[in-house]
């Protein structure tokens, strides 16, 4: 298949990216940590750790958790929001040879309980605030090492006395919980100290990561993240953000803000690691939910890179003191997840002067694929083209490329691309064509350029008389009403048209009518694209990261 997206590359931008030069991500890190030892790594309220802070205390982790007996390769559960233990704990995890298993905080018990049991997760660190989460499944899983952390323990004495007392007495974030034979962060730290730490040999075809996924379709599947994997994806994004941090003035050490939460592989990959690629500090945000507490932790820094889903972008504009931040150092705002609404990008733009760079990725390909060019001075309403090293197909039904120009599902090929689901061959080879493209399960169009429009989710596409409409086209429209903050659509049985469009919607205006509504819709759209039903909410479901949950939206009207 000819390469077509090639010839729009912006100049200097290689077609290839090499992943050899580092054994393992170990390697990578590693040389991060001693070229970079003088710089602040990450900052936590008002907390500085520096790359050299971060390789001590990650080697005396490994070495803590060597000493618990693990095998190469065992799997260890990090289940925190973004503090400053975090880094630690999965540089500390991958020096140690073992495999790191990111758990969303907030899981439920039996959410927790299928992750930790289906990883084989042998450890845990975990905060505190969400130990109560552990102690009800921790007997019925292989977990024998608990390592708790708390919120103020690497803030120092004095704050961090603070900052715990708060946190537990009088913002009770702490549930009471009994766990037995668990070990303090800081405790393992100075143990481990005490401690030889080995070297492990690792290589491309080792697992760095399972990073689970599947929340938003299905049954959680464990995407088996090898070395090569994310080696492969922070080069690929190193040469293709390059011209963006080459813009006058050129920033020696990127300040990048981390408000997307780590255990998701975005902000894994496009914070954290990409963070220690450049030597660059992350402003580290436990609670971006807190948009005013969010805004006022901006304020300090000379920020120059944001990457956001378009729901936290839209939930910043939408404060009052967000647009009297200084914006001048900001190169990048890099925008994923979910597709990034015309509306929220123009209103960004205005607001920032940098406009949302669009990309595309999945747990299951580490997770960029594809992304507008970095030197892109335009919305495209496209999730860009594919970076060096990866090819796009666009295919039908039968895994056969589609005419140029025709919608088909996206499917991807390159070395970011998973080693498949864990311990799951039957949903691995699903999605796995023979010639080793992944399905994305999206449905897309390829221009003659090279770009890929996503028009949908291949199971959210609505089937009205007929006709195929897509939720995103609907959703992008409708979201440019001055009087509407989020949407949402889905489809429900309809008697006469198979299926009917039922719009949710959040004010921004309460006044707002659904027949005002209808009436914009009337001027938008033919008539089979117009919803049928208007149901108006104070908020919409979202995963962790900010993504809206059409599946519950769903699950809902079943239920109903």
């Amino acid at each position: 298949m000819e390469k077509i997206w090639l010839k729009s590359y912006p100049q200097g931008v290689p077609a290839e990216i090499d992943p050899a030069q580092y054994r393992s991500l170990v390697h990578l890190l590693e040389e991060s940590f001693e070229k970079f030892a003088s710089r602040n790594a990450y900052v936590c309220m008002d907390t500085f750790l520096t790359y050299a802070q971060l390789d001590d205390y990650s080697k005396k982790l490994a070495a803590w958790l060597q000493s618990r007996g693990m095998q190469k390769g065992a799997r260890v559960a990090v289940m925190m929001p973004n503090v400053l233990q975090y880094p630690i704990a999965v540089a500390a995890i991958l020096r140690a040879g073992f495999a790191v298993v990111n758990v969303n905080p907030l899981y439920t018990p039996r959410e927790l309980e299928h992750q930790l049991r289906d990883s084989g997760a042998e450890a845990i660190i975990i905060l505190e605030n969400f130990a109560t989460t552990l102690e009800q499944v921790l007997g019925k899983t292989g977990i024998k090492h608990v390592i708790v952390a708390n919120m103020g323990e690497m803030l120092g004495a004095l704050k961090g006395a603070v900052v715990n007392f708060v946190v537990r007495n009088v913002k009770k974030m702490v549930p009471a919980f009994a766990l037995p034979n668990t070990v303090g962060f800081k405790q393992a730290l100075s143990q481990g100290a005490r401690m030889p730490l080995a070297k492990v040999e690792l290589n491309h075809a080792d697992v760095a990561f399972l990073q689970y996924t599947g929340g938003t379709t299905g049954v959680s599947k464990g995407a088996t993240l090898t070395h090569r994997n994310v080696i492969a994806n922070v080069l690929q994004n190193d040469v293709w953000i390059q011209p963006a941090l080459d813009k006058a003035p050129r920033v020696e050490a990127i300040t990048i803000v981390c408000a997307l939460p780590l255990y998701h592989i975005f902000a894994l990959t496009a914070c954290s690691l990409m963070g220690t690629r450049w030597g660059g500090m992350n402003i580290l945000i436990p609670n971006p939910r807190d948009i005013p507490g969010f805004v006022k932790e901006l304020r300090k820094y000379k920020f120059n890179m944001l990457p956001a889903v378009n729901t936290l972008y839209n939930g910043l504009l939408n404060n009052a003191d967000f647009a009297s931040l200084d914006f001048s150092a900001l190169k990048i705002s890099l925008g994923g997840g979910m597709a990034v609404q015309q509306a929220v990008n123009e209103r960004w733009l205005k607001v920032t002067g940098c406009p949302i760079l669009e990309a595309y990725g999945l747990s299951e390909t580490s997770p960029g694929a594809t992304s507008n060019p970095a030197n892109a001075t335009a919305f495209s309403g496209t999730i860009g083209l594919p970076i060096p090293s990866t090819e796009i197909a666009i295919l039908d039904d039968d895994g056969l490329p589609v005419p140029q120009g025709q919608p088909g599902e996206i499917a991807i090929r390159g070395p970011q691309v998973m080693a498949g689901y864990w311990n799951n061959p039957e949903e691995t080879a699903k999605v796995m064509t023979a010639d080793g493209y992944f399905k994305s399960g999206d449905v897309g169009i390829m221009d003659e350029r090279g770009y890929t429009r996503i028009v949908d989710r291949k199971k959210d596409m609505i089937l009205v008389s007929g006709f195929n409409v897509y939720p995103n086209e609907i959703e992008g429209v409708i979201a440019g009403h001055p009087d509407v903050l989020e949407c949402a659509c889905i489809g429900v049985p309809d008697q006469h048209s198979g299926e009917a469009i039922k719009l949710f919607v959040v004010r921004r205006n309460p006044a707002l009518t659904a027949e005002q509504l209808m009436d914009f819709c009337k001027t938008q759209f033919t008539a089979y694209k117009k919803p049928k039903f208007i149901e108006f909410r104070e908020e919409l479901p979202k995963t962790n990261v900010g993504k809206i949950l059409r599946r519950e939206l769903r699950d809902e009207k079943k239920a109903a």
